[in-house]
């Protein structure tokens, strides 16, 4: 299972590029919501569940996985890939309804 992370690294790279323009330090005090925060941790999680997914694939290739560790490995990167592209979705429908705000 080759998997595109095209995706995942865009968004990493849109993120540290809102954060360096939001200017300032990048120590947030605890009591603070940090959104860019928020994201870049589940674009995280889902990087690593994918590249989890991928190993034990090859490694299941060469008989040093067992079967249903891919399988679970493999579904638990899809549901959390289906989860970002869906955050992704609402955020971009967001977005548009904003620019399509009245000035």
């Amino acid at each position: 299972m080759a998997a595109d992370l095209t995706g995942v690294q865009a968004y990493q790279a849109a993120i540290r590029s809102a954060q360096n323009v939001a200017g300032g330090s990048d120590k947030v005090e605890s009591s603070e919501f940090d959104f860019g925060n928020m994201v870049a941790d589940a674009i995280n999680q889902t990087s690593g569940a994918l590249g989890n997914a991928e190993q034990l694939t090859a490694a299941s290739a060469t008989g040093q996985a067992e079967l249903v560790d891919v399988a679970t490995a493999v579904s638990a990167a899809e549901i959390s890939l289906e989860t970002m592209v869906a955050v992704r979705d609402e955020v971009v429908r967001a977005y548009q309804e904003i620019l399509r705000m009245p000035m």
